[in-house]
């Protein structure tokens, strides 16, 4: 049974505001974020077009902007869209849902989703993987960061707003082994420690992971969505 969607929708209308007051700019204080936003942006180079999915205000969308790309931002939330849109009027945002992504296969260059897993049982993790393979074009790239370790917090007050959330932690062996299974190669994890003062402190994982360049074989019966 996964965690119903529309209801994380519906937290994030609530907190959109104190959301983006809060983390617009939070790169700026977290080095890593920065190292390996850089190394996305020079490893897609001019590939395109490249989405933030689960974006929320977009300030990942903007950091990777800055850094050349051309970037459009998807999130669940239309109040934090509103936000997005507000700070960062020269980057495309839209409404979506990352375990039902509204793309062609094969489309996207390159994806990046910050913590865009966080409310996801294992099982919806999984399907959003397989969303983000099956609309990558052959030999585009993937970057997931996540809080690294097992079990779940729930989360009852947040950004000083009432809220009902549970927020999952996921062991890195899992990570690899559902991309890996979902057809993904090249991946990397790499984890750190949390900036204290600067964030939840919760270990800190991030995956690169490719689509592969060659397309392999598909049983007959098997396209798509499937």
């Amino acid at each position: 049974m996964g965690q119903d969607i529309k209801k994380i929708e519906n937290q994030y209308d609530t907190i959109a505001k104190e959301y983006a007051e809060t983390f617009t700019g939070e790169h700026d204080r977290k080095p890593k974020d920065r190292e390996m936003l850089r190394r996305f942006s020079q490893e897609i180079g001019d590939g395109r077009p490249v989405w933030d999915l689960g974006c929320g205000p977009g300030q990942t969308s903007q950091y990777l902007k800055n850094l050349g790309l051309e970037i459009s931002g998807l999130d669940l939330s239309e109040e934090m869209l509103d936000q997005a849109r507000r700070i960062h009027r020269d980057i495309p945002f839209r409404k979506g849902n990352i375990l039902e992504l509204d793309f062609e296969d094969d489309s996207m260059a390159g994806a990046v989703a910050f913590y865009a897993i966080v409310h996801f049982t294992e099982e919806q993790a999984g399907a959003a993987f397989r969303e983000v393979f099956r609309v990558l074009k052959p030999g585009g790239l993937f970057l997931l960061t996540y809080h690294a370790g097992e079990g779940t917090i729930h989360v009852d007050d947040f950004l000083g707003r009432k809220v009902d959330m549970d927020v999952m932690f996921f062991s890195s062996d899992f990570i690899f082994r559902r991309l890996k299974d979902t057809g993904f190669e090249k991946i990397e994890v790499i984890e750190r420690e949390p900036y204290p003062g600067v964030e939840y402190p919760s270990r800190r994982a991030y995956v690169f992971a490719m689509k592969p360049a060659v397309r392999k074989s598909i049983r007959p019966g098997r396209t798509g969505r499937s």
